[in-house]
């Protein structure tokens, strides 16, 4: 089971964003937090006000709609800071002129899996990790050669 949230519309840069989502993904839920907690960026109390959600909303999935999620096992699979809208500004300089900047918004996204006890990934569709394995395996099989007119070559 996956959770998902998003916030749209920060006013933080998309890079600074990724800054900080690196350090939480792959991590546990609970690590996700704590090292949010701690984190001297600004973006930082975002993220974490969005992981609290989506850990909300599998807890509440799990006590009062009755799915199987073992909130302990949750970790961040996914997290992504994507551009939104510019914001195009002038800025005045010397002589008259003006000098254009952009403020940058960014739309940030978080995914949270459960894992197993033994650590990987709960598979959510049959067949899904066989599929996964032969393309990390190097066996993806490649297209059929569309057939064709063979090239003609210029006589002189």
């Amino acid at each position: 089971m996956e959770f998902r949230v998003q916030t749209r519309f920060a006013r933080v840069s998309p890079q600074k964003a990724r800054l900080v989502l690196d350090l939480i993904r792959g991590r546990r839920a609970e690590d996700a937090l704590n090292t949010l907690t701690f984190t001297k960026k600004r973006v930082a109390a975002t993220v974490e006000k969005l992981l609290r959600s989506a850990l909300q909303n599998a807890n509440y999935l799990s006590t009062e709609k009755g799915l199987d999620v073992d909130v302990d096992q949750l970790y961040v699979k996914q997290a992504i800071a994507n551009d939104g809208p510019r914001m195009k500004r002038i800025r005045p300089a010397p002589m008259g002129r003006a000098f254009r900047y952009v403020r940058r918004i960014s739309h940030i996204e978080l995914v949270l899996a459960e894992r197993n006890r033994n650590g990987k990934p709960v598979a959510t569709v049959v067949g899904e990790e066989k599929a996964a394995k032969s393309v990390i395996k190097g066996k993806r099989r490649a297209a059929p050669k569309a057939k064709g007119k063979k090239k003609a070559t210029a006589a002189r």
